[in-house]
C-alpha cells in the first residue's frame, strides 16, 4: 500500500518547536552542507595558519578569554561561534601534524581516517548491538579478526574495539583476576565478589610499564600495592630474570601471582620486553600473560620489524592503540584475546538489549564483550585507512619515523652538547643537554628552562620526564614527515636555549 505521509519542508508545516532546522535530517540537507563547509574551512584555515606546533600562549593568558564566556548568553550563528573557536582553540590547538612536534605519543591523522569520521559523527551508530549498527558490527569484527591474525592469534580469538589503551589495559587486567579466580578458586566475581584472598593477588611489570597498570589495580578493588615493579635492564627493558625472582619472592611472602604485563613499546623509551622470556615464565607459574602494546602495535604493519615483536602471539590478551601507531583520529583502540571465551567472564544480559536468545539466534550483538554499552563506530576509520592506503603504505610510514629514530639517536650520541639515555625498538629517545663539561651547572634546572623555552615559543615541542629525580627531554617522533634535518633544527634551538639559560646564570 502506497504512503499517504508526504514530506514537507519547515516552511510549509507547522513547527512543533523552536529551531527544528537545527536537527540532522533529510529536511536539512541544505544547512548541513553549508555548515560543513564552513567546518572545512576553519580546518583547512588551521592547517595554513599554524606554522608552528603551537602559538606558545599561557594557560593564564587564554584562561582570561573565557572569563566572560556566558553560555547562557542568547544563540549565536555559525559564522560568529566559529569565529569564537577559532580565538578559543583552533588557534591554539597543538599541531600533532606538525613535523617539529616530536613530545607526547600523538601521531598524524591520514585523510581516510577524517572522511570516515564525518560519516561516523553524522550517522551516529551506536555499536553495542546488532539492531542499531547491523553492518557497523559486521565491519568492526572483521577489523578485529584482521588485527587478531596479525598478532598471529588462532581462530578462537576475538576482541572489542575501545576507547584507549587504558581502557584496554583494563580489560586485560579484569579479565587476568576474574579468570584466576575461577580457575584456581572456582570463585565467580562477576557474581560473589571479591573473594577473600584478594588482597593477595599479584600482577607484575615493569618499572618503565604504563600508568594505568597500578590505575587498573585499583579500580579492581585490588589497590596499587597489587602491582609488583620489576626492575629493567640497561636498555629499560623488563629484565626477565629479576621477573622470576619476584615471582618466587611474592610466593615465599604468601601472596598469589595471577598475571604478567609486558610492554611492546615503553611511552619513555619506546622499547620492546622480551616477550618471549615473559610469556614462558607466565606458562611457568599459570600467569594471565598480557601485552601492552599500545605503542609497538605498528610493528605488525612492516615486514622489515616484525620481528621486534615476536612472541606477541603467546599472550593472552593484547592492547592496541591504532591512535598511536596506525595514524588515527582519537579514539581508535583494540583489546584483544587469544580465547574468545574469556569474553563471558564480562558477559551480562539485559531483555531489552543483548537478550540470551540472541546468541541462539546467532545475532551478533558487541556489547557482550565490552565494559562499555553505547560505542562510536570508529572501527570504521581504520576500515577507510586500510581500505584505501593499506597494510603495506601504513608500514612504510612506520619504516620512515623508525629510520629517522635512529639517526636522531645518531646525532644525539655525536654531539657534546647531549648524554643519551637510549636506543630505541621503536621511535622514543630521552637524553639532556649537558653543554659545558668545564662548569658546573644544575642540570634539571637548564633542561626544565630548556623545554619552558620551547613550549613559550612553540617552535618546536618536545616532551620530558624523571629518571631517578633527573630530568630529561624526550623526543617521540611519530610523524613520517619529520625529517633528520628538523631533528637537527630542534636540537640546535636546544643549545640555544641551554646556552641562554647558562648566560643567565
Amino acid at each position: 500500500m502506497k504512503s499517504n505521509i508526504t514530506k514537507h519542508t519547515f516552511s510549509e508545516r507547522e513547527p512543533l518547536f523552536p529551531n527544528p532546522e537545527n536537527l540532522f535530517c533529510e529536511l536539512t540537507i541544505h544547512e548541513y552542507l553549508n555548515v560543513m563547509q564552513k567546518a572545512k574551512e576553519t580546518v583547512v584555515a588551521f592547517l595554513e595558519e599554524n606554522n608552528k606546533p603551537f602559538s606558545g600562549i599561557t594557560p593564564e593568558t587564554l584562561r582570561k578569554q573565557f572569563e566572560n564566556i556566558d553560555l547562557n548568553d542568547a544563540p549565536k550563528n555559525y559564522a560568529d561561534v566559529f569565529e569564537e573557536v577559532r580565538t578559543l582553540y583552533t588557534q591554539h590547538a597543538v599541531a600533532f601534524h606538525h613535523p617539529k612536534y616530536v613530545a607526547h605519543l600523538n601521531c598524524p591523522v591520514v585523510i581516510p581516517a577524517v572522511a570516515a569520521e564525518m560519516l561516523i559523527s553524522s550517522i551516529n551508530s551506536s555499536l553495542d548491538t546488532w539492531d542499531q549498527s547491523t553492518g557497523g558490527t559486521l565491519m568492526e569484527q572483521k577489523l578485529i579478526e584482521w588485527t587478531c591474525n596479525e598478532i598471529g592469534y588462532g581462530k578462537n580469538s576475538d576482541g572489542i574495539f575501545t576507547s584507549g589503551g587504558s581502557q584496554s589495559n583494563l580489560m586485560g587486567m579484569l579479565l587476568a583476576r576474574d579468570h584466576y579466580s575461577i580457575k584456581h578458586f572456582n570463585h565467580h566475581i562477576k557474581k560473589n565478589g571479591l573473594p577473600e584472598n584478594a588482597h593477595r593477588f599479584r600482577i607484575f611489570a615493569s618499572e618503565a610499564a604504563h600508568f594505568s597498570i597500578q590505575k587498573s589495580a585499583s579500580i579492581l578493588g585490588l589497590g596499587e600495592q597489587a602491582v609488583v615493579k620489576v626492575k629493567t635492564d640497561h636498555s629499560f627493558k623488563m629484565n626477565s630474570i629479576l621477573l622470576e625472582d619476584a615471582i618466587q619472592k611474592e610466593i615465599e611472602n604468601g601472596n598469589i601471582p595471577i598475571a604478567v604485563v609486558a610492554t611492546a613499546g615503553t611511552t619513555d623509551f619506546g622499547n620492546i620486553d622480551p616477550l618471549t622470556n615473559i610469556s614462558t615464565i607466565a606458562k611457568k607459574y599459570k600467569m594471565w600473560f598480557h601485552v601492552d602494546a599500545a605503542y609497538g602495535c605498528a610493528l605488525l604493519l612492516t615486514e622489515k620489524y616484525r620481528h621486534l615483536i615476536n612472541g606477541i602471539e603467546d599472550a593472552d590478551s593484547v592492547t592496541v592503540d591504532y591512535h598511536k601507531s596506525f595514524f588515527q583520529p582519537v579514539s581508535s583502540s583494540g583489546f584483544l584475546v587469544k580465547d574468545r571465551n574469556y569474553f563471558t567472564l564480562i558477559t551480562h544480559y539485559a531483555d531489552y538489549l543483548n537478550p540470551k536468545d540472541h546468541n541462539e539466534n546467532e545475532i551478533p550483538n558487541q556489547v557482550n564483550k565490552s565494559i562499555q554499552t553505547t560505542r562510536r563506530f570508529d572501527a570504521l576509520k581504520l576500515w577507510f585507512t586500510l581500505r584505501i592506503i593499506g597494510k603495506k603504505g601504513l608500514g612504510s610510514y612506520i619504516e620512515r619515523i623508525i629510520k629517522t629514530a635512529r639517526e636522531a639517536a645518531f646525532l644525539l650520541e655525536n654531539d657534546p652538547h647531549f648524554e643519551i639515555l637510549n636506543r630505541s625498538d621503536i621511535s622514543a629517545l630521552v637524553f639532556r643537554y649537558s653543554a659545558d663539561p668545564f662548569r658546573t651547572f644544575d642540570l634539571n634546572g637548564i633542561n626544565t628552562y630548556i623545554r619552558a623555552q620551547l613550549y613559550r615559543q612553540g617552535n618546536a615541542l618536545v616532551a620530558g620526564t624523571k629518571l631517578n629525580g633527573q630530568f630529561y627531554l624526550k623526543f617521540t617522533i611519530l610523524n613520517p614527515l619529520t625529517t633528520i634535518e628538523d631533528i637537527q633544527t630542534i636540537l640546535n634551538t636546544i643549545k640555544h636555549y641551554g646556552n641562554e639559560y647558562i648566560d643567565i646564570n
